[in-house]
C-alpha cells in the first residue's frame, strides 16, 4: 500500500462554479417525503444525495446505504445574500474602495510609499492600516465621485450613509476591484474572490450528514438543518413567485430581509443580534456552527471524547479493605465486560478444560474472523472446533488488570492501573488512600473502567500505570497515594505511649493484619500499640524523623525546657523495624523511607496491614466528638477576654490616629492602605495570641492524659484533619472577617453597614468578630461574618469554570511536548523548548521531597553500619 503524508490543509471559500460542480442535483422543491414514505424527487431527500433506507439505491453512485458516503446539492438563489460570517471582510473592502470605479482611495503615489510602508508589516495589521488611512476620504481620488460613510448593522445589513445597501449592490462593487488592488488585502485571487461572500447558490448538505429519524408512531422527525433548509427553500420560491408576479418593492424587500434571516440562522443560530430559530417546542435549532462548536460539537463531543466499548461507568464507594492495587467491580459489570485470551499451541488443552468446566466464556473469535456465541448447547462442537489462532472473550475474573479512571482527567494520575477484585452489589470499589491522584470523593462521584483488550496494553497498564509505582506525584516528588483521615488518626492513637493492649485485643488486631504470630509481650502482661504497629513494617527499617505532633508543639511554642513529657513523641525512630519512639501521623519521611529502601509492593503491603489495624482499632475502640471539647476553661476565658479589650484598644487608638491625621504610612503605602493593613495585622495577632494558648492547653491534655482520649485533637495533631484554626474559632472568637485582600470595604456612604454609626473607623465597625462558634454570633457579627463566606460560594462557582477553561486551553496548547532522546523538550515540529527537562534533567518523582538525595539518612544508615561493624 502506497502512504502519502498530508502536508498542510487549506481552508476556503467555494465559489459559485465549484458549488455547481459539486452538486448532483439542483434543489427545487422544500418537499421531503410523499405519502408513501418515499423521498420527494427535486426535495431535500432526492436519492441523488445519497440514501439513509437499506432498501434504496442512490440515484448519483447506485450504491446502498453502507457503500454511499453522501453527495452535495445546490439551491440556485434568486436574490443574492450575504454570507454572515464575512461581512466584515465586506466592510474592509467598502470603506477602502470607491463604489464608482472600485479602486483604492489613495493616490497613486501615497498607495506606493503605502505599499513600501507594510513590507515588514503582518498582513492583518496592513488590512487595518489600509482601511484606517482610506476610511476618512470623502473624495475618490481617482474618479472625483463622493465617499459616503459605511456603516454595517451586524451581522449583515449595510448603509451607505442612510441609504441601505443591497447584496446585489455589493457584489457589483467588489466585482470592480481590480487583482492588484486586491493583493493588499492579503486575497490569494487563484483561491478566491471577495464577491464569493455574496452567495448566489447555497450548498445543500447530503443526506447522511442530516438523516430523517422514524419515531415509535411511524412519524419520521427531521434533523434540524433539513428543517432550516426547509425554511430558506420556501422563502425563495416565495421571493421568485412575488418578483414575477410584480410585487410592491416593499413586500420583495421583506422577503428578501427573511431570505437573509434564514441563512444566517442556517449557518449560525447564535449570532449576535439575531434572534434564534426555534423549534414549536422553543428549542433553538442547531445548525452548522452549534454543530461544530463548545463542548457538545463535533470536534470536543465526537472525536477528542467518544464513547468506547470494553468499559463501564458506576457511581464509587469507600472499603479500605481493599488493596491500593485493587478495584471492586460489581458482578453485573464484571459479567459484562470480557477479556481476550488467545489460543495458542502451548495453552489450547487449558483452554478447552477452561470451556468445559465454566460458563465465564462468552465468544469465541476464530482466525478467520467469525465470531460464535458460547452456550450450554453449543459448547461441546465449540471446544472440538477450538484451533491454534482463536480468541477465546471471558468474562472479568479477579487478578484482571483494568484501566480506572475520574474526569476531569487533569494530568497523568487521573488514569491508573488496578486488579480486579470482583465482588456484590452494583457500586464500584476503591481504597480511599487512592482518592488524592484521582481527586474523587464518595458524594455521588462515577468513575469509568476499561479493559484493555491485547497483551501489549494489559503490560503496558501494569509496567507503566499500576498504582504501587505511582505513589510518589511527578509534580512534586511527594507520596501522593497513602493513608488520610481516618488512617492517620488511627496510627496516631495507636502509637501513643499511653495505647496498651490485653494478650487477647493483640492477638484480634494481629490476626486482622493477617499475622498469626504473638510476639513477646513488652510491657509485662501487656502489649504497647507501637509494639503491635511494628508488626506492620517491613523488615530492617530504620529511620528517624520529626512529625506533625513537633509542628504542633512548635506553632503553640510550647519551649522544649521544662515539658520533656509531651515533647518524647514529637521525633519518630523505628531501629530495625521496630519503632522505638513517637506516633505516627500524617508525615511523609516514613513512606518516602520504604519507597527508597523497598520495593513499591512492600509499600503496598504495609499500607495493606496499616488499613486492617487502624480501621479495626477505629471501631473497637470509637471516636467522638463533642461541643462540651470546646467549652473553655475560667483561665482561657480570662485570656480570650485580654485579647479582645486589646483588640479593641489598640484598634481604636490605629482609629483615633487615623481619623486626626497623624498616623505614620508604612513604607510603600498611603495613609488608608497603611491604616487597613495595621488593622488587619492587629486582628492577626489577637487571634493568634488566643490560639496559641488553647493550642497549648489542649496539646498538654492529650500528651499528658494517663489514656488516649478518643476526641478531635488526634484527629487535628495526627493531622488527619482539621487544623488548630479551626479550635480557635469555636473556643476563642472569630476575628477579623476578610474580603479579598483585606476588611470589607463595600458598603453605605461611610460605614460598612447601616447599624454603624458614621465614619465609626473602630475594630467592630470594620468586621471584628469577638464571639465564637460555641457562644454563637449577634446579628450585626453574623451578617459581617457572611460577607466572607459570600466570597468563598463565588470563588467556587465562578473561579473553578474559568479555570477550568483555562487549565483546558493551556493543556491543549502543550500536548505536543516531549523529551527527546537528548534530553530536551521539544514540540511536534521539533522545535526546542528547553534544552534540558526542567531546567536540569531532574523528574521530581525520583527525588527525595524534591531534592537530589536525603542525606541526613545517609550518614545515619552509615554510621549504623558502622557500628554494626565495630561489634562484630
Amino acid at each position: 500500500m502506497l502512504l502519502k503524508k498530508i502536508q498542510n490543509i487549506e481552508f476556503g471559500v467555494l465559489s459559485p462554479e465549484q458549488i455547481r460542480k459539486m452538486s448532483a442535483i439542483e434543489i427545487k422543491s422544500p418537499e421531503t417525503y410523499d405519502k408513501d414514505g418515499y423521498p420527494m424527487e427535486g426535495g431535500l431527500m432526492d436519492p441523488h444525495l445519497g440514501v439513509i433506507n437499506p432498501s434504496l439505491r442512490c440515484k448519483t453512485c447506485g450504491q446502498k446505504m453502507k457503500q454511499c458516503p453522501g453527495h452535495f446539492g445546490s439551491l440556485e438563489m434568486v436574490r443574492p445574500i450575504v454570507h454572515p460570517k464575512f461581512s466584515n471582510k465586506l466592510e474592509e473592502l467598502l470603506h477602502a474602495t470607491c463604489k464608482e470605479c472600485g479602486k483604492i482611495a489613495l493616490k497613486d503615489e501615497s498607495l506606493e510609499e503605502f505599499k513600501k510602508s507594510i513590507e515588514r508589516l503582518d498582513k492583518e495589521e496592513a488590512v487595518k492600516l489600509l482601511v484606517k488611512k482610506t476610511k476618512t476620504k470623502r473624495k475618490c481620488p481617482h474618479c472625483g465621485a463622493a465617499r459616503a460613510e459605511i456603516l454595517l448593522d451586524k451581522p449583515t445589513n449595510f448603509y451607505l450613509d442612510k441609504d441601505r445597501l443591497y447584496p446585489s449592490q455589493i457584489r457589483e462593487w467588489v466585482e470592480k476591484i481590480s487583482e492588484e488592488d486586491l493583493k493588499l488585502f492579503a486575497y490569494d485571487l487563484t483561491r478566491l474572490r471577495p464577491e464569493w461572500f455574496i452567495q448566489t447558490v447555497l450548498q445543500i448538505p447530503p443526506i447522511t450528514i442530516r438523516p430523517s429519524i422514524t419515531l415509535e408512531s411511524g412519524i419520521k422527525s427531521e434533523d434540524d438543518l433539513t428543517h432550516k433548509l426547509v425554511d430558506v427553500i420556501r422563502i425563495n420560491l416565495r421571493l421568485k413567485d412575488n418578483i414575477d408576479a410584480g410585487a410592491p418593492q416593499l413586500i420583495i424587500e421583506d422577503l428578501w430581509d427573511l431570505l437573509q434571516y434564514h441563512v444566517t440562522t442556517y449557518f449560525d443560530n447564535d449570532t449576535a443580534g439575531v434572534p434564534p430559530a426555534k423549534h414549536r417546542s422553543g428549542r433553538s435549532l442547531r445548525t452548522l456552527v452549534q454543530r461544530l462548536k463548545g463542548k457538545k460539537g463535533r470536534f470536543r463531543y465526537n472525536l477528542t471524547g467518544k464513547r468506547v466499548n470494553y468499559a463501564a461507568r458506576s457511581t464509587i464507594i469507600p472499603d479500605p479493605y481493599l488493596s491500593i492495587n485493587q478495584v471492586g467491580v460489581p458482578e453485573p459489570i464484571a459479567n459484562n465486560l470480557t477479556v481476550p485470551e488467545f489460543v495458542t499451541e502451548w495453552n489450547i488443552e487449558e483452554m478447552k478444560k477452561f470451556i468445559k468446566k465454566g460458563d465465564n466464556v462468552v465468544y469465541i473469535t476464530k482466525p478467520n474472523g467469525l465470531r460464535k456465541k458460547v452456550t450450554e448447547l453449543n459448547k461441546k462442537e465449540v471446544i472440538e472446533e477450538l484451533e491454534v489462532g482463536s480468541k477465546v472473550e471471558r468474562i472479568l475474573q479477579d487478578g484482571d488488570i483494568v484501566l480506572f479512571n475520574r474526569q476531569p482527567s487533569l494530568h497523568r494520575l487521573s488514569m491508573l492501573a488496578h486488579e480486579v477484585k470482583v465482588m456484590p452489589n452494583k457500586a464500584i470499589r476503591m481504597n480511599p488512600m487512592v482518592c488524592k491522584p484521582y481527586n474523587a470523593d464518595f458524594d455521588g462521584d462515577e468513575m469509568n473502567l476499561h479493559v484493555p483488550q491485547t497483551q501489549e496494553g494489559i503490560s503496558e497498564a501494569r509496567e507503566l500505570m499500576y498504582v504501587e509505582n505511582q505513589v510518589i506525584s511527578p509534580r512534586h516528588g511527594q507520596p501522593v497515594i497513602g493513608g488520610q483521615e481516618d488512617d492517620m488518626t488511627g496510627l496516631f492513637i495507636l502509637t501513643m505511649d499511653q495505647t496498651e493492649f490485653t494478650k487477647e485485643e493483640a492477638m484480634h488486631y494481629l490476626y486482622n493484619m493477617g499475622i498469626t504470630e504473638l510476639p513477646e509481650p513488652d510491657r509485662g502482661k501487656k502489649y504497647s500499640g507501637k509494639l503491635i504497629y511494628s508488626m506492620a513494617l517491613p523488615e530492617k527499617l530504620n529511620v528517624e524523623y520529626h512529625n506533625n505532633t513537633a509542628k504542633q508543639l512548635k506553632g503553640a511554642k510550647i519551649p522544649r525546657e521544662g515539658n520533656e513529657a509531651i515533647y518524647k513523641d514529637a521525633e519518630v525512630k523505628i531501629e530495625d523495624g521496630k519503632l522505638v519512639k513517637g506516633t505516627i501521623d500524617s508525615s511523609s519521611a516514613l513512606v518516602e523511607s520504604i519507597l527508597r529502601n523497598y520495593t513499591p509492593h512492600e509499600l503496598e503491603r504495609y499500607y495493606w496491614r496499616m488499613a486492617h489495624l487502624t480501621h479495626e482499632l477505629l471501631t473497637t475502640k470509637g471516636l467522638s466528638i463533642s461541643i462540651a471539647e470546646f467549652e473553655n476553661t475560667p483561665e482561657l476565658e480570662n485570656v480570650r477576654k485580654e485579647a479582645i479589650e486589646e483588640e479593641i484598644t489598640e484598634g481604636t487608638e490605629l482609629a483615633r490616629k487615623f481619623a486626626e491625621g497623624v498616623l505614620e504610612p508604612l513604607p510603600g503605602r498611603t495613609v488608608g492602605e497603611s491604616f487597613e493593613l495595621l488593622m488587619v495585622r492587629l486582628g492577626g495577632k489577637t487571634k493568634a495570641k488566643v490560639q496559641g494558648k488553647i493550642a497549648e492547653y489542649k496539646l498538654k491534655k492529650l500528651l499528658e492524659a494517663k489514656r488516649p482520649t478518643l476526641d478531635t485533637m488526634p484527629i487535628i495533631v495526627s493531622g488527619g484533619r482539621g487544623s488548630m484554626l479551626n479550635v480557635a474559632n469555636m473556643s476563642g472568637f472569630w476575628g477579623q472577617i476578610s474580603v479579598r485582600t483585606g476588611r470589607p470595604k463595600k458598603g453605605f456612604t461611610g460605614r460598612l453597614i447601616a447599624l454603624n454609626e458614621k465614619n465609626d473607623l473602630a475594630p467592630k465597625a470594620g468586621g471584628f468578630v469577638s464571639s465564637n462558634f460555641v457562644q454563637g454570633m449577634n446579628p450585626t457579627e453574623y451578617f459581617m461574618h457572611s460577607m466572607g463566606g459570600r466570597q468563598g460560594e463565588v470563588d467556587t462557582g465562578v473561579a473553578t469554570k474559568v479555570s477550568g477553561y483555562l487549565y483546558r486551553r493551556l493543556a491543549n496548547s502543550l500536548k505536543d511536548l516531549h523529551v527527546s532522546n537528548d534530553e530536551t523538550v521539544r514540540t511536534a515540529n521539533k522545535d526546542v523548548v528547553q534544552f534540558r527537562y526542567g531546567e536540569d534533567g531532574v523528574f521530581p518523582a525520583r527525588t527525595s521531597g524534591g531534592n537530589f538525595a536525603n542525606m541526613d539518612e545517609i550518614i545515619r544508615n552509615m554510621n549504623r553500619k558502622e557500628k554494626k561493624e565495630r561489634k562484630n
